[in-house]
């Protein structure tokens, strides 16, 4: 699917955030339409069926926490990507566990929101299933075989590093918060300290440079990130 044949509908009480987006995604093609609070955006959601979401989460009214989970819950399945202040990290967080996709904070740039405007839409488009190899620079995972391997040599990873690194690669690009992995991978477990020495010991096995990692990202007060090259 081209991009022009995607259309986009923005929800953000922000004329001049509106403007630019409408400008910036235009420029790339997409088709865009815009709606200044929740009312506006559910009837433009029945009306054009867009593609994906642009959501910002302080809405006057109904706020962007509640028309999203009134979405979820009635089904709806498209892309929403969250637009929210920097500070902003219960609320991104709350946003990702009702089933937003992926978030940028304000200010931002429309390289990177470009960016994760693809991962998102490449997660609705590419019904192909989960993939038998994963590949990302010198990183690659063998998800049948279990076999994880850096710049062509095995890496050994413990169960848990093995099963932390296999929901990212499922995910792959998209960020992933600290409750929905603690969940996927320990069920009841809430403390992310835990998870947090497990990521560590990853890091130390697949990446270089532990400390400034490559692939595996942190989204801060949020969770991970697994990056796609």
């Amino acid at each position: 699917m081209t991009n022009s044949n995607v259309r986009i509908l923005v929800v953000d009480d922000e004329p001049p955030i509106r403007k630019l987006l409408r400008v910036g995604l235009a420029s790339q093609g997409y088709a865009v339409s815009e709606a200044p609070n929740a009312k506006a955006a559910i009837e433009l959601m029945e009306q054009e069926k867009p593609d994906l979401v642009l959501l910002d989460l302080g809405l006057p009214g109904m706020g962007g926490h509640e028309l999203l989970r009134q979405w979820r819950d009635g089904g709806l399945d498209i892309p929403v990507v969250i637009l929210s202040s920097r500070t902003d990290e219960a609320g991104i967080v709350n946003a990702l566990e009702l089933g937003a996709d992926d978030y940028v904070t304000k200010p931002f740039g429309m390289n990177e929101l470009v960016a994760r405007i693809r991962v998102a839409l490449r997660h609705k488009f590419q019904q192909q299933g989960e993939k038998p190899v994963f590949q990302s620079g010198d990183l690659s995972v063998d998800l049948v075989k279990r076999i994880v391997k850096v710049e062509g040599r095995e890496v050994k990873l413990s169960p848990k590093e093995y099963d932390i690194l296999r929901i990212l690669v499922q995910h792959a690009g998209k960020v992933l918060t600290h409750h929905f992995i603690l969940k996927q991978i320990w069920g009841d477990t809430t403390d992310v300290q835990y998870l947090r020495v497990y990521v560590r010991q990853l890091r130390q096995k697949i990446e270089k440079t532990p400390d400034q990692p490559r692939y595996i990202t942190t989204e801060t007060g949020v969770g991970y990130r697994l990056r796609v090259e």
